[in-house]
Parts: C-alpha cells; sequence; structure tokens
C-alpha cells in the first residue's frame, strides 16, 4: 500500500497518493465544517513528515496538536484501516512536532521586527487607507536616513511621534504629512497591541531554517502554529503567514523541481488571505505561487468553499481534496458546482451530486500524476492518521516543548537599542545606550508523558549547507541598480561566509549586526522603485529579484 515517492491518502476503487516531486505544484482542501478537512491535513503533514519533508501549519481549533502524540486503537479507525486494505501498515506513532504561537503561550514565540515586516503589509495589517499608507512609507523612509531600527511597536510609535514633532520639516523634504493622519495610525497601532501585535515584534526574530528541522531517523518537523487564539485576530493572523511566505519566498535559494520540497506549507482558513485584499496583493500572491514552487515549496489552501479562492490562484492549485458541501442555497449551489467543474471527470459518476453526497471522513480526490496532469477524480475513503485524534493536555505540550531542539532559543525577548531608546536620548541630550541582553535559555519540565527521541539535536548539528547560488554574476547588474550601501555590505557578508563554508540563502543563526543591517535593508527597500510595486515585491512577497 505504502509507495516510496509518494504519500498515501486513501482508498476508494483504488489507493489514491500525492506524488513527492509533484507536490510543490500547490494544492487545495476544501469542505464544511464537520467533514473531515482538519483529519485530511493531519494525514497529509504525517506523510511528508515520513517522507523527510517539514511540514508548517495552523492548529486553529486546537485540535492539530494530537500530531505529537500516538493514535489511541479504536474500532472504528481500525475498521477504517481495514475497509482499505491498509490494516498491515497501519501503525500508531507521534509525529516529530514543533509548536510555535504567535503569544508564546503555547509553543515557542514568533517575532519578526517592524522592518522587516515593511510599510504595506504592515499598513493592510494597521488598515489603513492610501493617505495613511503614505505617511508610514516616509516613516520608514526617515527611520533609514536617520539609522533608526524599527524592531517593535513601541520603536515605531516613538518615531510616529517625533515626524508629528517635526512635520514641517518631514514634509518639506518628504512630502506632506498630516499630525491628523499620524493620530490616526497611532490609534490603529494600539488596537494592534490590544489584540496582541505587540507580542509578534521584537527579537530574536524567526529563522526560516528552524522550520526546516529533520529527526535524526531523516522525518520532517512539523511545525504547527497556535492559532485558536490568534483567529480572534483574523488580519493579524493573515498578516503573519503573508509574512512567512515572503520570508520563505526571499530567504530560501532556487533549486527547481526536486524529488521532494523542502517545505510544505498548510494555510488554513484561507479565506482570510483574500477578504478585502487589494488586487494588486491578490496579483503578487498568484505570483508567488507561482513561483515559489522553484524553491521547493508547496503551499496547500484549506477553506469551506472554493469560491474563497480567487480564480487566478485557485488554477495554480493542482493537488485536489474535495470534502463534503452542503447545496441548500443558491450560494451553495454554484460553490459545489465550481468544485466540480475544477475535476477531471470520472464516467462512473455524478461529481457536483457525489460532493453533496459524501460522508465524513471521505472526499473526491483528484492529485497530478506522470507529466503533472490530474488524475480522474475519485471517491476516497481518507486513512485514518497515526497520531492522536484530538488535543494534547497542556503537560505534553509543554513536555514536547521542553525536548523541542529549540527550547529556549527564543522563549526571552531581547530589546536592544533601536530608535525608541536613540529618539529618547536625543531627547534628554544624552547619547547612552544600553547593551543588548542575550535570552537565557529556559527549561520546562513536565512528568507523566514520555517524550520519543527523535535525534534532534544531533540532526541539526549536521544540517547541510547550502550551496551558492550559481547566478550571483548575472543577478549583479540589476542589484546594482537597487541596492544601497548597506545592501551590498549585507550580501559581501553572505558571499564571504559562503567562502568559509557559512551559510548562504537559510540557515545558520542570525547576528546582531546581520540583523541590524537587514532591518535597514528592509525599509530601504520599500523606498525604491515603484512605491507599490517594489513594496509588494520586497516588503510583502519577497524580492522578486532574489
Amino acid at each position: 500500500m505504502l509507495e516510496e515517492g509518494k504519500v498515501y491518502i486513501g482508498s476508494g476503487t483504488r489507493p489514491e497518493y500525492l506524488e513527492l516531486k509533484l507536490a510543490n505544484r500547490h494544492g487545495l482542501i476544501t469542505g464544511a465544517t464537520g467533514t473531515g478537512k482538519t483529519v485530511t491535513l493531519q494525514v497529509l503533514a504525517e506523510g511528508f513528515s515520513d517522507a523527510g519533508v517539514p511540514v508548517f501549519c495552523a492548529d486553529v481549533k486546537g485540535d492539530l496538536s494530537g500530531i505529537g502524540a500516538p493514535g489511541e486503537a479504536k474500532d472504528f479507525l481500525e475498521e477504517r484501516a481495514h475497509a482499505i486494505g491498509f490494516s498491515d501498515e497501519y501503525r500508531l506513532r507521534a509525529a516529530p512536532t514543533v509548536f510555535w504561537d504567535l503569544f508564546g503561550e503555547k509553543g515557542h514565540p514568533v517575532r519578526t521586527t517592524v522592518s522587516e515586516m515593511g510599510p504595506l503589509l504592515l499598513s493592510r495589517l494597521l488598515e489603513l487607507n492610501e493617505a495613511q499608507e503614505g505617511v508610514l512609507n516616509i516613516v520608514f523612509k526617515v527611520a533609514d536616513d536617520e539609522g533608526l531600527l524599527l524592531l517593535d511597536i513601541k520603536d515605531l510609535r516613538s518615531l510616529l511621534s517625533y515626524v508629528a514633532e517635526n512635520a514641517d520639516a518631514v514634509t518639506a523634504n518628504y512630502g506632506n504629512v498630516a499630525k491628523a493622519t499620524v493620530g490616526t495610525i497611532q490609534r490603529q497601532l494600539l488596537v494592534l497591541e490590544q489584540q496582541g501585535g505587540e507580542y509578534f515584534f521584537g527579537e530574536p526574530g524567526l529563522q526560516i531554517s528552524d522550520l526546516m528541522q529533520v529527526t535524526g531517523d531523516g522525518r520532517g518537523a512539523v511545525n504547527v502554529l497556535a492559532a485558536d487564539k490568534l483567529m480572534q485576530a483574523p488580519r493579524l493572523y493573515a498578516t503573519f503567514l503573508l509574512w512567512l511566505l515572503s520570508e520563505l519566498f526571499e530567504d530560501l535559494p532556487e533549486v527547481g523541481d526536486l524529488d521532494k520540497p523542502k517545505l510544505v506549507f498548510f494555510f488554513d482558513e484561507a479565506h482570510l488571505l483574500f477578504d478585502e485584499a487589494p488586487k494588486a496583493l491578490v496579483d503578487k500572491v498568484e505570483q508567488v505561487v507561482k513561483l515559489i514552487r522553484s524553491k521547493g515549496v508547496g503551499i496547500y489552501f484549506v477553506t469551506q468553499n472554493p469560491l474563497d479562492i480567487p480564480e487566478s490562484v485557485l488554477a495554480q492549485l493542482g493537488n485536489r481534496v474535495q470534502h463534503a458541501l452542503r447545496a441548500y442555497t443558491p450560494r451553495e449551489q454554484k460553490a459545489v458546482k465550481v468544485a466540480a467543474e475544477t475535476f477531471r471527470p470520472n464516467p462512473g459518476f455524478d461529481t457536483f451530486t457525489a460532493i453533496t453526497e459524501l460522508g465524513q471522513g471521505e472526499a473526491l480526490v483528484s492529485m497530478l500524476e506522470g507529466k503533472a496532469v490530474p488524475s480522474i477524480v475519485e471517491r476516497t475513503l481518507i486513512r485514518p492518521p497515526s497520531s492522536r485524534l484530538g488535543p494534547l493536555t497542556q503537560e505534553e505540550r509543554a513536555a514536547l516543548m521542553a525536548a523541542s531542539p529549540l527550547a529556549g532559543v527564543y522563549d526571552t525577548a531581547v530589546d536592544r537599542e533601536s530608535a525608541f531608546e536613540v529618539l529618547k536620548a536625543r531627547a534628554n541630550g544624552t547619547q547612552q545606550a544600553h547593551e543588548p541582553v542575550d535570552p537565557p535559555r529556559t527549561t520546562r519540565t513536565s512528568p507523566g508523558f514520555s517524550v520519543p527521541d527523535f535525534g534532534w539535536s544531533r540532526r541539526r548539528e549536521s544540517a547541510p549547507t547550502p550551496e551558492p547560488r550559481d547566478d550571483e554574476p548575472a543577478r549583479r547588474p540589476r542589484l546594482d541598480e537597487y541596492e544601497n550601501a548597506a545592501e551590498r555590505r549585507r550580501r559581501e557578508e553572505r558571499e564571504e561566509r559562503a567562502t568559509r563554508g557559512g551559510t548562504y540563502g537559510y540557515g545558520g543563526r542570525q547576528t546582531v549586526a546581520e540583523a541590524a543591517i537587514k532591518s535597514v535593508v528592509r525599509s530601504v527597500s520599500s523606498q525604491v522603485g515603484s512605491q507599490i510595486g517594489r513594496a509588494l515585491v520586497r516588503g510583502v512577497l519577497g524580492s522578486l529579484l532574489k
């Protein structure tokens, strides 16, 4: 039943597989609430992990955390395994799981800096209009020209106050800045803080390489973002995932088509990404979905209704799993029709009717095969997961976090000198700076739960170093057109590390100096070239020049 180079999904009239070499052609999982989307996500995540492919997914309802514990023997799971001929291969075991949480409560904290976020994506997060977004771009430009690092919200608030106090001088040099507009941005920042945004901005920032851990026995890490609380601030959730997508696009080198992806990214509640999104942003999402395949990343959108995904993006999603949809209203009937028309027809049944008749844990499946051609849609019983159905207890989660390869790396925030401290020192007539504080490593203990030894640390220490890109000379003229001195220094340091055998493109820990340069570069990049196009490409969805 299990085949090399494939992820087994389930069986109907035949076994259904997702070919790993075509997994970076992206996919879609849809279906009404309670039809089994989360279990399908769990099954796919286990399959990718077993194949050595790291996974990132959001735990919206809290029950996906069970992937970190072995499943429990239950009659209905055994019956399902027997019904699809999977009894001999069915084993109960945990997937190697790393927990993340923007609020730092149910997983390792996830942080980035204000400069890393960029003015355009931050404008969407703050729900700013065009005029307010223009002022925020000016603020980022002032930060660059003044040499002020924007790391957290208090840095941005301090700089906004500075710009308002010096509105006349700023207007003369950069364009019109109204104090009322600055005040509106300040109020929106307060709302963001109340939603928990203050936890997201700061250091140490997330390193993309830490999402790509592989265990000692060759299994990929399943990175689970605790999103049950985060969903109370849906715009923050969508913006965070957009930022993560941009980081993946920017940091990972070009690799072309591989035998299996480097990382698979599940975007649950995908409709939040596109709700009220401007057309320019949707266009760039479509562009990145097309291009990130060459970085070895597969993106899988999970949502209730296929109408939630714009047609331009939907057309890029070749691997499809469709759970049941109901057709009681005209809009629901349209959704079922759209879903049915996206499949390659099966002469054995009517796809439209089948979608409305599917039971729980049953789906219509069509995967790319051969030369990336969609297979004929099949009515399929999804295989039972090997890990637990249902959430972990707090004690079990704590034990897994204590055994994580990243225990203590992100747990304590670092507040080094940045715009807030510099502007405060100027106001006080001093230039005294405080020294950065190294985060101490913390240890969590939790008795009563046995965590498997996945050999995280051994594998992490021996992780391969990415090779330098061979197209660097060809890129140089285009880079010189855009980059400033800080960016050139960053590139030269990166090349020097590659010459010494260090990391290139991704991997390794970022030094304080590198973080500072990267923060400055991000704030500069959004101002170069077309204000909208360049900011979207560089500040929102990664540099398309890289």
